[in-house]
């Protein structure tokens, strides 16, 4: 199958290029390499792929791709996605997020692509208290820009699905974790922070929780939606493994052997969501998956993988030192 993968180059759809490259379908790559994309993250699969240096918020480039290359499915990863940054910089959300996915729906709705996927997020909720959980049907109450311009993709898709009868699915992640994760989210700035025996700045005390998906299982389970999910639809895609915030940074600091006294305490960010937490009986039951990786075999080896690649874990870091003075004060 031709597949056009947006945001390919980025943390999660590169796992999915790749695995789409052993399963042995035709992989068309879009990314504009903002500072999260990374070529050096499909180098295995390089030969196998075709990348278009391409802003979805570019109609115009955009469609040229859609007619070079006629792909049959369209699976939408491409989107700015730190909420810390949206605080700062709302306006590249609003365009990269919003106006990228109208562009390429309508693109999609109007050349017959076959089958459209938006990878959503389980942001798009709103936080829970200590119980409960969200299920496809749960209202739709984003708290922060990121969160907001990612429900309105949301909503654009469903309105695609109702109105036009364009086959949209959409599925929604809990938090992915796993290698080659760029260094602004929770576990990689934990690693490499201890790594380097720096403060570990944990937001007010620690104890928001969230639940946690092995990139890998993330992906398995976007192309179980893919080829069996039905038109139309919301799948939510989960581990089940919940952790405070102040669990999984004492954890990765065991596994480096590193003093918990490395954890510094920092005032909490704006509308901090306390906690997520997803049903997944709908994707369960219906199309047959479930995650496989437990969070402790997978933060082991997201751990052991950061430790062997500190080059790209690095050269990250140099982007970003300024940034997290801002972000973290410290």
């Amino acid at each position: 199958m031709k597949l056009m993968v947006t945001g390919g180059a980025g943390f999660i759809g590169s796992e999915f290029v790749r695995q789409g490259v052993e399963k042995g379908h035709n992989i068309v790559v879009v990314d504009k390499l903002s500072y999260a994309g990374d070529l050096k993250r499909l180098a295995a699969v390089q030969d196998k792929i075709r990348h278009y240096n391409v802003d979805i918020a570019d109609i115009d480039r955009l469609k040229e791709v859609f007619l070079k290359e006629k792909p049959e499915a369209v699976i939408n990863f491409a989107a700015e996605t730190h909420v810390d940054r949206s605080i700062i910089n709302p306006h590249d959300f609003i365009q990269a997020n919003i106006i990228g996915t109208f562009n390429l729906l309508e693109l999609s709705k109007n050349y017959k692509i076959e089958r459209f996927v938006h990878i959503s997020t389980d942001e798009v909720y709103g936080a829970l208290g200590e119980n409960g959980n969200f299920t496809e049907d749960s209202c739709i109450n984003p708290n922060s820009p990121y969160s907001a311009s990612k429900a309105s993709c949301d909503l654009l898709a469903r309105s695609y699905f109702k109105t036009y009868k364009y086959p949209v699915i959409i599925v929604r992640p809990s938090n992915n974790y796993g290698p080659w994760q760029y260094p602004e989210k929770l576990i990689p700035v934990v690693i490499i922070k201890a790594l380097l025996d720096e403060p570990i700045p944990v937001y007010g005390t620690g104890k928001n929780v969230r639940e946690w998906l092995y990139v890998e299982d993330c992906n398995e389970a976007i192309f179980v939606a893919l080829m069996k999910g039905q038109p139309g639809e919301v799948y939510n895609i989960g581990s089940g493994f919940e952790k405070q915030n102040i669990d999984v940074v004492k954890t990765i600091l065991a596994i480096l052997g590193k003093s918990e006294e490395l954890i510094q305490f920092v005032e909490d960010r704006p509308g901090h969501d306390f906690r997520y937490s997803l049903n997944t009986d709908k994707i369960r039951q219906e199309l047959g998956w479930s995650a496989k990786t437990d969070f402790d075999t997978g933060l082991q080896k997201t751990v052991n993988w950061y430790s062997t690649n500190k080059d790209w874990l690095f050269e990250k870091l140099d982007l970003l030192k300024n940034y997290w003075g801002s972000i973290y004060k410290l």
